[in-house]
């Protein structure tokens, strides 16, 4: 038996892809514990793992962000993603770091799972490897690891090779540099409060620095890259959707495959705005032939308004048999949803919204499995467009089961539990051991007794 901390940001996207990795392990005998946001205690709980709750100052509930960061609204993408960097995924880092610390000096661990943007595992990382447990990161964003052709992580830009795209990436990586320069300033000054010196490389580089990372979708639909120096791996989606969670509304013998169903949503966060993509996608699709079935995330149906004839609509669904009878996924592009599309086969439409969604938008175009529509508020007849295309180019479908059929072999949690059990037998020294390892850090000092 093995002792996991498992750490994560505290949004629901980060969270959610990696309760099924925890329930694996607890399943399998394992200890684990769950630091993240104090919301999600019960979610951590029933899959048998102990939640520990962030600190305060690190944490934030992420169903109400414009009222936490007012500053955010109206923002340009770009400047949202690196106003999330800074703000949301940076700066609480010290006291993620903290946490971290309390649960280390409190019990052997064995190894401490992060998501990618829990900077509190940067922090975590620059201690010397016999005075910390190994840190895998669990991809629950897309790939942030350069290689060749690829552009800067952020801008949702598609890799171009040759001459001429290193001359892109290079003046983007400008831009990028200059965009991000008070996100990586406030990454050096929390550095340097912790252990006295900057740190090893630029903090939104950091899974270079990262003992694995297990990217939790399937390589085609990933930027293709030569063997990164940081051992890499695909699962697949790790999910535990079911059918038993949300209940079958009344209309859904309606779902009969006469004719084509086209599934919307704005997930669980994003939907404080139904007019963004919700409404315009039932207007621009209310005269065409087909079923448009609405999720609203936990939004009344009411505050939908009137629906066209052809829609129907509920808060919650049963994904798991809701995608066996849909034809096309309009979303804004978070990536488990999508993720959850592509294993059933489904192509997507994508308007992306903010955060990582412009990256996961440039995934779609990429891998050929969707349509871009570039707008985080499309227009109607941008979106009857981009639907009819799907429903009509085949290839669109073909590219989609492609990737059905990968994650359908894809190893799933037990194979990332196989990766994590491979990095833990490698690495030096025992959990025992370094239990009493670094007890005078001087942010863990402040939250140990």
């Amino acid at each position: 038996m093995s002792s996991y901390v498992i750490a994560s940001v505290p949004i629901h996207g980060h969270v959610s892809p990696l309760l099924p990795i925890a329930a694996h392990l607890v399943a399998r005998g394992d200890t684990v514990h769950f630091l993240t946001g104090a919301r999600f205690a019960a979610a951590v709980s029933a899959t048998g793992a102990t939640h520990v709750a962030l600190p305060p100052e690190s944490d934030f509930d992420d169903r109400n962000v414009v009222a936490q960061f007012p500053e955010r609204a109206g923002m340009s993408p770009l400047a949202a993603v690196a106003f999330d960097i800074e703000h949301i995924f940076i700066r609480p880092g010290e006291g993620q770091y903290a946490g971290l610390q309390q649960l280390l000096h409190s019990e052997p661990v064995d190894a401490v799972i992060v998501d990618p943007l829990f900077a509190g595992g940067v922090l975590l990382g620059e201690l010397p490897a016999d005075r910390r447990p190994p840190i895998v990161v669990g991809g629950v964003v897309p790939l942030a690891l350069a290689g060749p052709g690829i552009a800067p992580y952020g801008l949702g830009v598609r890799p171009m090779s040759g001459p001429i795209g290193a001359i892109r990436n290079q003046i983007l990586a400008a831009v990028n540099a200059r965009v991000l320069r008070p996100a990586e300033e406030a990454g050096t000054a929390i550095m340097q409060r912790i252990h006295g010196r900057a740190g090893s490389g630029p903090i939104m580089d950091w899974l270079t620095r990262a003992d694995a990372v297990i990217q939790l979708t399937v390589p085609s639909f990933e930027y293709p890259r030569p063997e990164p120096a940081t051992r890499l791996a695909f699962t697949g989606m790790i999910s535990t959707s079911s059918s038993l969670e949300h209940p079958r509304p009344a209309w859904w013998h309606e779902l009969d495959g006469s004719r084509p169903v086209v599934h919307v949503t704005q997930g669980t966060i994003a939907n404080d705005d139904l007019t963004e993509l919700i409404i315009p996608t039932m207007r621009a699709l209310a005269d065409q032939e087909v079923l448009v079935v609405v999720a609203t995330g936990g939004r009344p149906v009411s505050d939908l308004g009137p629906l066209p004839d052809n829609a129907r609509a509920a808060e919650f669904l049963p994904y798991s048999e809701l995608f066996e009878r849909t034809d096309v996924f309009v979303t804004n592009g978070g990536y488990g949803g999508v993720q959850f599309a592509l294993a059933h086969g489904v192509p997507v439409v994508v308007a992306p919204g903010k955060e990582d969604k412009i990256e996961v938008a440039a995934r779609i175009t990429w891998s050929g499995t969707g349509v871009n529509v570039r707008r985080q508020r499309p227009s109607e007849s941008r979106l009857r467009h981009a639907v009819r295309r799907v429903l009509t180019d085949s290839r669109f479908r073909t590219a989609a089961s492609t990737v059905a059929a990968e994650m359908a072999a894809a190893s799933g949690a037990s194979g990332f539990a196989a990766v994590v059990d491979d990095v833990v037998a490698g690495w030096p020294g025992s959990a025992e051991e370094r239990i009493g390892i670094d007890r005078t850090d001087a942010v863990g000092q402040q939250h140990i007794a």
